[in-house]
């Protein structure tokens, strides 16, 4: 049984992962979302896409709700699982290509979602992504179109105040990605801290599978000598798009870590993001398409 379902598979899973930041929970809701629809007489359905979206952000709602209490029990860092893409040369990418895209996925923007309450998270999504109108919202949210605003307006707020740590063109992100990769493989620390904001915040999620530092680690100095650090002990770096925007896959032995940068506008390294839990990591190469 389809009857239309499959034509907005895509869009359902653009919206959970979105909502979840991550593949297999989006996948999850995404055959939820199926299994609803499948069970469910749509004949007098008008709008299918909208029906299904409001099923999907249901479920998602759900997958928040019971998330934060896993969370609480998660080792170290959480970051989201990452969408890559291979490319053959990062500064060759057409800036303009996708922002929509990459604005609406970055792993910053993500993890500034990630600390929103789930009633937020999903109308935030859910309007400002994706345009759903209020009413909607609420019938997802279970509450009144005024308060489904008020969740929207906070969670905008909330991704303003972070908005500092979003990722600028990626023509800028090439020459960054470049000057801080021959940096760190030269060893060199003084051009490393160039590149690298005060305040910088280093992220590693090996969720507790793979060693990586268990808290955040903050400031330029610090996050420089930990780039060091790792660089001296040598892996294959091949350079990617992840969520949209300019990273690398790092390769040491059979060990695989997917490395992003948040770069603000005046071209300094913000977050230095690590994804080394190997069941976050999706084969290469990936064609989502989100």
């Amino acid at each position: 049984m389809d009857d239309g379902f499959s034509a907005h598979r895509g869009h359902l899973f653009g919206v959970a992962y979105r909502m979840l930041g991550s593949r297999a929970d989006a996948e999850d809701v995404v055959q939820d979302a199926w299994l609803r629809f499948a069970g469910a007489d749509t004949s007098g359905v008008a709008d299918l896409r909208a029906w299904l979206t409001t099923v999907t952000g249901r479920l998602c709602l759900d997958h928040l709700r019971a998330a934060k209490v896993r969370r609480e029990a998660y080792v170290g860092p959480w970051l989201p699982s990452p969408l890559i893409e291979r490319i053959a040369d990062p500064a060759q990418i057409d800036p303009g290509e996708r922002v929509a895209f990459r604005d609406s996925v970055s792993i910053a923007l993500l993890l500034v979602l990630d600390a929103l309450t789930p009633e937020q998270r999903v109308a935030f999504v859910l309007h400002d992504v994706f345009a759903v109108p209020f009413a909607e919202v609420a019938a997802t949210l279970g509450t009144t179109a005024e308060n489904a605003r008020q969740l929207a307006s906070r969670a905008r707020r909330a991704v303003a105040d972070g908005e500092r740590r979003h990722t600028t063109d990626r023509a800028r992100q090439a020459e960054v990605l470049a000057a801080f990769t021959a940096a760190a493989s030269g060893g060199d620390l003084d051009a490393l801290l160039k590149l690298l904001a005060p305040d910088v915040v280093a992220l590693g999620d090996g969720g507790g599978v793979v060693s990586a530092a268990r808290r955040p680690i903050v400031g330029a100095l610090r996050v420089a000598r930990f780039v060091l650090g790792l660089y001296r002990h040598g892996f294959d770096v091949e350079p990617v798009l992840v969520n949209g925007d300019v990273g690398l896959v790092v390769t040491s032995g059979s060990q695989v870590a997917v490395a992003s940068l948040s770069i603000s506008p005046s071209g300094l390294v913000t977050g230095l993001y690590n994804q080394l839990n190997p069941a976050k990591l999706p084969p290469l190469p990936s064609s989502d398409q989100i």
